[in-house]
């Protein structure tokens, strides 16, 4: 294999690993995995947010708050490299959203879209420079009646947010 098709592969890697980062930080509450997806210089238009990603971090700051509970699944992830350190990123994503909305109230929402990414090599590093959040789907669901504990039940340990998941002990093995 010779060295320019290497280097691709590798850096077709960092970028899925980026966008496993972002997951991990949305749904754990993860404040240093969030912010390491992204330049700090990026922007982002998602949902009703548009604008430096800055102010995207902060609103989540502010969600993660509240408890929810956020699952994001990521697939088909399309690259499409414009140079050594420019690429095109399409990539579908599935979530389930529950928490508190402003007014208190708790919902809960099933979405499917797209991540339209482009990512910037800044260095030997992958991150997005700039975000746009298509929707495919939302589809607003009734909450489960019960608390965690009693909707769990055995299936322990539940997940939860940054440092008291499962993963960060883990990670510290």
């Amino acid at each position: 294999m010779d060295q320019a098709k290497l280097t691709e592969l590798i850096d077709r890697e960092a970028i899925r690993d980026c966008l496993y980062r972002y997951c991990r930080g949305i749904d754990r509450g993860d404040e240093a995995a969030l912010r390491s997806s992204y330049w700090p210089d990026a922007t982002d238009r998602h949902g009703a947010y548009s604008g430096p990603v800055e102010g995207f971090i902060q609103m989540a700051l502010g969600v993660f708050k509240t408890n929810p509970r956020n699952i994001h699944q990521v697939s088909n992830i399309l690259i499409e490299f414009r140079s050594a350190t420019d690429a095109r990123v399409e990539t579908y994503f599935n979530a389930l959203q529950r928490g508190p909305g402003q007014d208190g109230v708790v919902r809960q929402f099933l979405l499917a879209g797209r991540y339209c990414d482009a990512f910037e090599k800044r260095g030997e590093e992958w991150r997005v420079a700039r975000r746009t959040v298509a929707y495919d789907w939302v589809e607003e669901q009734t909450p489960p009646e019960g608390s965690d504990a009693e909707r769990f039940g055995v299936r322990q340990p539940v997940g939860g947010f940054f440092p008291h998941d499962p993963v960060y002990a883990l990670l510290k093995d």
